[in-house]
This record gives C-alpha cells, sequence and structure tokens, in this order.
C-alpha cells in the first residue's frame, strides 16, 4: 500500500458530539474492507493520564493489555474493532510536556529555548506518527479531543496543521464533526454553528476536507450543498449523522452515506475487499430481536455518572445479544442500601453486579448488598473490589470474623483478609503504579469460571494495590468459598466462587474491559444467562417476591 494514511478527527460546535463513537465506527468500515486499521486519542488535559482523575471527573478509567490508563474512548476503540490499544494510542497534554521538560533536563535541546513551537508540537507529531511507523497499519485515526477553539487544544491543531503539510494531503486528511441544531420556534436545522465552527478551525490553517453532521432530523439536499458551500468542502464529503437508538448503528448509518468510501477517494485508496460486516448484522439483529429480558442491579458510588462504569454497561450490551436477551440496568447507590433494606431495594432483581472502586464510601453498602444476594441464591458478579466485598463479608457472616475488613479501608482490622500486595506496600506515589495491564491466571476444572471460558488458562486486565490475603485460603475453602483461579507466578487469588449457591462468582480483574461486539465476554455471558435462569425460576415456582 505504500505509506501510512492519517485521518485527523476534529470537533466544533460543543463536546460530547461523539467523535470517538465516529473514529470507531470509520474503524470499523475501513477494517472491514481489508485494511489494517488502529485509532489514537490525543488529549488536552494537563494530568499524565486519567489514572488519578475522580470517575465523576472524566468517566471511567480503561486499562490496555500492556497497562496504561487511558480514555475511557480507547474503550469504544477496542469494542468496535476487536482489536487492544496500547500505550501509544492515548497521548495527553501532560505526557507531551512531561517528556518534552524530561528532554530539557537531560540537555537534549543543546541549550535553545524550549517553546511550545516547535518542541511541544514537535513531540505531539512523533506521538502521532508513532503508530504509523511501526509498519503495522494501513491507516491511523487520531481523535483531536476538545473542541476547535479550546485553548487546550491549540498545540494539537498546529501540529495537525504541520503533519498535513509535511505528510502531503494523499496522505493526510481531516475530518470535522459538528452540530447542526433544530431549533423549535423556528421549525428548521441551523447551519450557521457548523459555518462558526470550520471558520475557526480554518484560521487554525486547517481545512477539513469531510464534514460530519451530527443532527436530530435528515440533512436535506439544500442544507448539504449550503455547507459544502461556505466551508469549502465537497458536497460528497456533507455526510449526516442522525441520532441513533445504539452505538452500534452508526457503522452502518456511516457506510449509507458512503463516509468510508469518501475516505478512500480522497486517498485514492481501492477497497482490498467487499465490505464484510455480516457479523456485525447479526449482532445488531439479536440486540434489537431479543427474546428474554431481565433486571439486573448495577450496585456502585458513582451511578449518578454512567459512564464511571462505561465498559460494564457495554459489557451487558454484548452478552445480553449473546444471549438474545434484553439486560435492563437498575443502577443503584451502595451509600444508600443496609441490611435493612436490602430486601426491599434487591429482592425482584435476577441479578447484583457490584462494581469495582476505590475509597471507604459506599463499601458497607456493597457489603450488605452481597450479603443478602448470598443469602437468597441470586446471581452475583463482583469485579475488583466487588469481589474484595465478597470475602469481607463471607468472612463476617459465615466464617463469623465480625471485623474482618481491607486494610485498604480499616488498617487496624484484626482480620485483614483483603491486604495491600506486598510489592505496593513501598510505593508513595500514586500514578501509574498499580497493578495494571494483563496477566495470567489458572482456573480450577469445573468451577463456573472454568465453564464459562472452556479453558484453564486466561489472562485478563487489572488495576488494584490490595488482593486476598493467602493466610486466610483454607478457612475459606473449607466454608465453602472456593479459590477457583489464580495467578501462576505469585499466587494472586483471582476468582472466587461459592459451591452452594446458583451463580456466585467474584473477580480480582477487570472482565468488561476485554468484553466486544465480536468476542463478549465469557463471564458477563455466563452470569446473564444465570439471571435468565433465575428469572425463569421464579416464574416457573411462583416465587413472591
Amino acid at each position: 500500500m505504500g505509506s501510512t494514511k492519517y485521518v485527523f478527527v476534529t470537533g466544533g460546535v460543543t463536546s460530547s458530539l461523539g467523535k470517538g463513537i465516529v473514529s470507531a465506527s470509520l474503524a470499523k468500515l475501513l477494517q472491514a474492507r481489508g485494511f489494517s486499521v488502529t485509532i489514537q486519542k490525543l488529549d488536552p488535559y494537563i494530568n499524565v493520564d486519567p489514572g488519578t482523575l475522580n470517575p465523576y471527573e472524566h468517566g471511567e478509567c480503561y486499562v490496555t493489555e500492556d497497562g496504561a490508563e487511558t480514555d475511557l474512548d480507547l474503550g469504544h476503540y477496542e469494542r468496535f474493532l476487536n482489536v487492544p490499544t496500547s500505550q501509544s494510542n492515548n497521548v495527553t497534554t501532560g505526557r507531551i510536556y512531561y517528556r518534552v521538560i524530561q528532554k530539557e533536563r537531560e540537555g537534549a535541546f543543546l541549550g535553545k529555548t524550549v517553546q511550545v513551537i516547535p518542541h511541544i508540537t514537535d513531540e505531539i507529531k512523533r506521538s502521532v506518527k508513532t503508530l504509523g511507523e511501526t509498519g503495522k497499519y494501513d491507516i491511523v485515526i487520531t481523535e483531536v479531543g476538545g473542541s476547535v477553539g479550546d485553548i487546550e487544544s491549540l498545540p494539537f491543531i498546529e501540529s495537525v496543521r504541520q503533519l498535513i503539510w509535511e505528510l502531503g494531503k494523499e496522505n493526510a486528511i481531516v475530518i470535522h464533526l459538528t452540530l447542526v441544531p433544530y431549533l423549535k420556534s423556528a421549525g428548521e436545522l441551523k447551519t450557521k454553528p457548523t459555518q462558526h465552527s470550520v471558520k475557526m478551525l480554518s484560521e487554525s490553517g486547517v481545512q477539513p476536507d469531510i464534514l460530519v453532521c451530527r443532527t436530530e432530523y435528515p440533512l436535506t439536499d439544500e442544507l448539504r450543498k449550503k455547507m459544502a458551500l461556505f466551508c469549502n468542502v465537497d458536497i460528497r464529503s456533507v455526510i449526516e449523522s442522525i441520532d441513533a437508538e445504539s452505538i452500534y448503528e452508526v457503522p452502518l448509518l456511516m457506510q449509507k452515506e458512503g463516509l468510508d468510501e469518501r475516505v478512500m477517494d480522497l486517498f485514492k485508496l481501492q477497497s482490498k475487499q467487499t465490505c464484510d460486516l455480516e457479523e456485525w448484522k447479526e449482532f445488531l439483529t439479536r440486540l434489537k430481536n431479543p427474546t428474554d429480558e431481565v433486571t439486573i442491579g448495577l450496585v456502585g458510588k458513582y451511578v449518578e455518572l454512567k459512564d464511571a462504569y462505561k465498559s460494564i454497561v457495554e459489557a451487558f450490551i454484548h452478552a445480553g445479544a449473546k444471549n438474545t436477551c434484553k439486560v435492563n440496568l437498575k443502577w443503584i447507590q451502595s451509600e444508600t442500601i443496609n441490611n435493612d433494606n436490602a430486601s426491599n431495594v434487591l429482592s425482584k432483581l435476577d441479578g447484583v453486579l457490584v462494581a469495582p472502586g476505590f475509597g471507604e464510601r459506599g463499601v458497607e453498602g456493597k457489603i450488605a448488598a452481597i450479603k443478602y444476594v448470598r443469602e437468597h441464591g441470586i446471581p452475583f458478579f463482583g469485579i475488583c473490589l466487588g469481589m474484595q466485598c465478597a470475602v469481607v463479608e463471607f468472612a463476617r457472616n459465615v466464617l463469623k470474623y465480625e471485623k474482618a475488613a481491607s486494610t485498604e479501608l480499616y488498617p487496624h482490622t484484626p482480620h485483614p483478609v483483603i491486604d495491600m500486595m506486598a510489592e505496593q506496600k513501598a510505593i508513595t506515589i500514586k500514578g501509574g503504579t498499580m497493578r495494571l495491564g494483563a496477566y495470567e491466571c489458572n482456573l480450577k476444572p469445573g468451577t463456573l469460571a472454568n465453564q464459562a471460558y472452556g479453558t484453564t488458562k486466561i489472562s485478563e486486565r487489572h488495576r488494584h494495590r490490595y488482593e486476598f490475603n493467602n493466610k486466610y485460603m483454607n478457612e475459606f475453602e473449607a466454608a465453602g468459598m472456593q479459590i477457583s483461579g489464580v495467578n501462576p507466578d505469585g499466587g494472586l487469588v483471582e476468582v472466587v466462587e461459592l459451591k452452594s449457591h446458583p451463580w456466585f462468582v467474584g473477580a480480582q480483574f477487570h472482565p468488561e474491559l476485554k468484553s466486544t461486539v465480536l468476542k463478549p465476554h465469557p463471564l458477563f455471558v455466563g452470569f446473564v444467562n444465570a439471571a435468565i435462569e433465575y428469572s425463569k425460576h421464579k416464574v416457573n415456582n411462583s416465587i413472591e417476591v
């Protein structure tokens, strides 16, 4: 194919228009045509990564195979492409400045004054080209975070301008995502915000090649001509992005609009194969035509912001489609649950997932929820802290260690059933120092986890400092909590189950991070299936709840 092609996706008018979904959809279409594609995100915030950010600030922190703490958009990239991302796929202003300052301290600039141009922009360009220079990809799509006009985004936009000049228009194009709002009082769609957004981008020296227009109503030919004329693009490059019921419909909508064909035209590329989206369409058919329906409680401390658990939500969509089941999530603030009201909150559910998190707030509510579902046979799935809470609950109420706890929350507990990992105890710097990324796990044959995966050897992603205290392992196993998954290197307990329960699984790792449209995560698939069976059992036995 020759040199790698670069697509830059910018946004205007407002944030949250869906640059990540448009980028992922375009990548999916190009991938379906036989091209090797990857996507990276340029984030304008000064944090080195989102690892130290509160989820209320930035949504979930997505962790890659190689242990990068990244923006949640990388989750969309992986879910659409079914290809792992890496450290190189997420670049922040903080990381750029950090690298430049390190070079300056090392004397790399030979005493010159370090400036935004050329030193910061050069580092941004180097980061953008890193993926293309690996030789793995035909096309690299780079999503520029924020909106055109933001002060924080200016160095990135300038870097895009320079890259287009350096690479040539045959190797680099710009897609500008914008908003065409509908004014109810006027009864019409308005193009002026788009025109102003493109004008602002052009003033930075960057002319978009394609406009993707978010809209609530279809664009008329007249509106398309108007935007093409005043934004200086070909009318074939005005792409409608109408609101969809599901993000997974967007690739098909973009295909209908010809976005992938327009990109190939601009790059003078020929499709390597017929666009193959059959598996994707089958997924959508199952998603839209469920034969079962369940309600699962998601118990967490950040439920007010749904993006805090984005990968979990999407994993339920994938697993629901696999089971041809509609999964209704009931969002439950863990701070509101206690032993007295647990029945009122949880009894009508078909399953309960206790979410990951950090810190003391809401933990006792999670433990109360787990106690109720354990005692009443409701399918349970605990992730990371959710698994640790299951261990604490079992220690308190089955082993009768009333003050059992995690040392993260109660440092002086007499029964530290969850304790800090040995290699973590000397660490004081918070950013990027947890157990991060993919680690192997061996599963015991015949366990729920083994049945779900269909194998005894797996690899899953981690993000934690605390672990099951192996000093208590024999006591837990003797009392009925099975250690069903263990890391082969350090003996870290990865999965726990209850033998006497229909479906009770706690995972120290984050299975939601590896669930994709074409490969739904086995544990989520198993959990949803257990919820379906429990729901049918309730109906068949006329259980009053």
